[in-house]
């Protein structure tokens, strides 16, 4: 489970990822039990737009899965992405595991190297994950015109395209 902005950004990139079995965007590290959209966005609710990453580990790595986040959003900014502000945008992991957890500290301490600033993701336990609307799911393929894709996903893949092309699924 992933927080670093707006779902629709790391949905975009991880669906394209060799190797990544399943993406699901949602809700997670709140406080109320059937969050949707519009109270998200508020900032009511304390979650956060987030994807749950499903891989293959036989072809790639919790580790690689974690690199390809720090490129995808910016971790030094606190409760903010760009123009979308708020808690629901903080960069924030969620473990499952002692394991993950271990993991997840590990990538913070590597990619800290690539940020001037200090990274600020939190590591949250995760609870009520609630998966977001089906519009929400897939969102730049289905809408790849929309301005926010052009202006804010399309600059982000092709940044994490510079670094990850070997990973790509052929289109």
């Amino acid at each position: 489970m992933l927080a670093g902005g707006c779902f629709w950004c790391l949905d975009a990139w991880y669906r394209t990822v060799r190797g990544v079995l399943a993406v699901e965007s949602g809700y997670t590290g709140g406080h109320t039990e059937h969050p949707d959209y519009y109270s998200v966005c508020e900032g009511t609710t304390g979650h956060a737009e987030a994807v749950a990453v499903v891989y293959d580990r036989e072809q790639i790595g919790a580790e690689t899965i974690l690199d390809m986040f720090f490129v995808m959003h910016d971790p030094t900014t606190l409760n903010r992405q760009g123009y979308d502000v708020g808690t629901q945008y903080r960069s924030a992991l969620f473990p499952r595991s002692e394991e993950q957890l271990g993991l997840m500290q590990e990538a913070i301490e590597r990619n800290q190297a690539n940020w001037a600033q200090p990274i600020v993701t939190s590591l949250e336990p995760l609870t009520n994950w609630t998966a977001a609307e089906p519009e929400h799911q897939d969102y730049y393929a289905k809408h790849p015109e929309a301005g926010y894709c052009q202006v804010i996903i399309n600059p982000k893949l092709s940044k994490a395209r510079q670094y990850f092309a070997s990973w790509q699924v052929p289109a």
